[in-house]
C-alpha cells in the first residue's frame, strides 16, 4: 500500500515539474513581452502628440491596435492639462515662467474621444498648444494566462487586479494645427 501511494505522489510531482511549471514560465514570458509592448507603444504615442502638438485619429487607432495585438483587453486613460494662460486677464503673458501666473485645466479621454473618435460625424484631429501637458495611462482589463496560473496555485492575485500596465506624460512643445 505505501509504495503504490509513494508512485502516485511521484507521477503527480513529476507531471507538475513536467507540465506546469514550464507553462508558468512560458505565460510569465508572454506577459513580459505583451508589458513591453504596451510600455513601448505608450511612450511612441505620448512622444508623437509631444511633437507634433496633436492627437490623430490615425494614431489612436493605430495605439490600440498595437496593445490589443498582445491578446488582452486595455484600459486607457489620457488626460489633457491644456494651459490656461492668465485667466484673470484679457492680455496674453509672454512669460510662461512666472509663478502662479499659469493655470491648468484638464480635459479627460472622454472628451478626447469625442473629437477623435465621436459616435456620429467624422473623426477630426484633436489640437493642442506648446506649454499642455499630454498623460496617457495603459491597464488591462483582462486576465492573463500567468494571472489564471497564479490564481489557481497560489490565489495571491485577485480579479480586480492588472499586471500589464503603462504610463507616459510629457509637455506638448509645438502648437498642432
Amino acid at each position: 500500500m505505501g509504495d503504490t501511494f509513494m508512485t502516485i505522489v511521484a507521477i503527480a510531482l513529476a507531471a507538475i515539474l513536467m507540465f506546469i511549471f514550464p507553462l508558468m514560465t512560458m505565460a510569465d514570458r508572454t506577459d513580459d513581452v505583451a508589458q513591453l509592448t504596451v510600455e513601448t507603444a505608450t511612450t511612441d504615442f505620448v512622444d508623437g502628440i509631444r511633437s507634433t502638438g496633436k492627437i490623430t485619429p490615425e494614431e489612436y487607432n493605430s495605439f490600440i491596435q498595437t496593445i490589443n495585438s498582445t491578446g488582452n483587453l486595455y484600459d486607457v486613460e489620457m488626460e489633457v492639462k491644456v494651459l490656461d494662460e492668465n485667466p484673470g486677464k484679457k492680455t496674453v503673458q509672454v512669460e510662461r515662467e512666472k509663478i502662479g501666473e499659469n493655470v491648468y485645466y484638464s480635459i479627460y479621454t472622454s472628451q478626447i474621444l469625442d473629437v477623435i473618435a465621436p459616435e456620429t460625424g467624422t473623426p477630426k484631429t484633436y489640437g493642442l498648444k506648446e506649454g499642455d501637458r499630454i498623460s496617457v495611462k495603459v491597464k488591462n482589463t483582462s486576465q492573463t494566462l500567468a494571472q489564471q496560473l497564479k490564481n489557481f496555485f497560489y490565489t495571491v492575485i485577485g480579479n480586480d487586479t492588472y499586471t500589464i500596465a503603462a504610463e507616459n506624460a510629457g509637455i506638448v512643445s509645438t502648437t498642432g494645427n
